[in-house]
């Protein structure tokens, strides 16, 4: 079990080693080809590994299992990247997104009540986009009306809900008061995925997985006790969740860029033939390709770690967090893109269907047709301008 306070060399060591012993070997290999269900049950296990390990939420306080500083998260998550560990996709939402809203806006109560539970497996999803509400998350629609007693009633329709068919609870963003317009009539509810009422489909990706759904609520009761905090207050408990994830656990996803994306790509091109029959490593133009995106990825992780010191001493991030996800998500989809098109067809050919969660799949034509969801989740990178020229320039709405 690794725990804080020792120096940060020392937990370095003490995370690389168990990287070593845990890692399952060649484990995309194991999940080319998988069907859904193993992909869960893998996830579930990488999971628990990560449970037993105190490496599951090294960034919840101490009280709950984690008590990690900023700084030993930033080498847990680099040295989770270097050794190539399976991300905590199954997990992910409710560790980092549903946990810090609980942190935050719930009370004593609820978090005694719900944490708990995602500390020993249970799944949330998040229920936020609809399908004339995504990018323009506060015009949802999905309506949660007081009984008259101690519960609400819940109608709508969420889309692109991520691991819906496995979760446990979701976090759900309901219209309460349907006078106010956008964001001010919008509250935030726990809801039970075995609530009667709810229907869940899967909808098949272009890259394999069938983990993002639609859900639809017909007459959900959810009590009142569910309410994350205010009443027609959950838009900023929806903002607080969306910066939530984009600080050290998209450092992890640059670090893996780093470690098992570019440095795989200059492995990869070794051998690879260009049309006239060259070998792809000497053509200038790809070895300048190579370089910059190695020059890119230094300059999204220094942006990271100015972010990470605006953290530390409790700046405002929400600017700098919209600019980290336009940079890592353009970079990626260019970088996935760029290789595909310099394999050729023999790439398209070997894809396959992968049912990894994630970019990291090894074949660059998946990892391309997955790169345009990075562009999209999390807020549009549209919307992330948006938010970039508002903020951080000062530009009128």
């Amino acid at each position: 079990m690794l725990e804080p306070g020792g120096t940060l060399e020392e937990l370095r060591i003490g995370v690389s080693n168990w990287c070593a012993d845990h890692v399952p070997p060649e484990w995309r290999a194991q999940l080319r080809g998988a069907c859904h269900d193993d992909l869960v049950n893998f996830l579930r296990s990488w999971g628990a590994e990560l449970r037993g390990s105190g490496l599951f939420a090294p960034h919840w306080p101490s009280e709950w299992g984690g008590g990690f500083s900023v700084q030993e998260q930033v080498v847990i998550a680099e040295e989770l990247a270097r050794g190539d560990a399976p991300r905590n996709a199954l997990f992910h939402v409710a560790v980092f997104n549903v946990a810090p809203t609980l942190f935050h806006h719930a009370t004593p109560v609820q978090r005694e009540r719900f944490l708990p539970g995602i500390r020993h497996g249970d799944v949330w999803c998040q229920g936020y986009s609809e399908p004339d509400a995504g990018s323009d998350l506060a015009s949802l629609q999905t309506k949660a009306i007081r009984d008259g007693g101690d519960s609400y009633i819940v109608d709508g329709q969420k889309v692109w809900t991520s691991w819906a068919r496995e979760a446990d609870w979701c976090m759900l963003l309901v219209r309460t008061d349907l006078a106010e317009l956008k964001h001010k009539g919008i509250s935030c509810l726990a809801v039970d995925m075995r609530s009667p009422g709810i229907e869940v489909r899967p909808i098949q990706q272009a890259w394999g997985p069938a983990d993002f759904c639609e859900v639809f609520f017909d007459h959900v009761v959810v009590p009142s006790e569910n309410l994350l905090g205010p009443e027609h207050g959950g838009w900023s408990v929806a903002q607080g969740t969306l910066a939530a994830e984009r600080a050290i656990s998209i450092l992890e996803m640059t670090e893996r860029l780093r470690h098992h994306g570019i440095e795989a790509a200059i492995r990869d091109v070794v051998g690879w033939r260009l049309e006239q029959g060259a070998d792809a490593l000497d053509d200038p133009v790809v070895r300048e390709m190579l370089a910059g995106f190695w020059a890119e990825v230094q300059v999204v992780r220094q942006v990271l770690n100015l972010m990470i010191d605006d953290i530390i001493q409790g700046v405002d991030v929400g600017g700098t967090a919209s600019v980290i996800k336009v940079l890592y998500s353009e970079l990626l989809h260019r970088m996935m893109r760029e290789m595909t098109d310099l394999q050729g067809l023999a790439g398209q050919i070997d894809a396959g269907v992968l049912a990894c969660a994630g970019w990291e799949t090894g074949f660059w034509m998946n990892d391309f047709i997955h790169s345009f969801g990075w562009i999209i989740g999390g807020g549009t990178n549209e919307i992330q301008l948006n938010v970039i020229g508002e903020r951080m320039l000062g530009l009128p709405r």
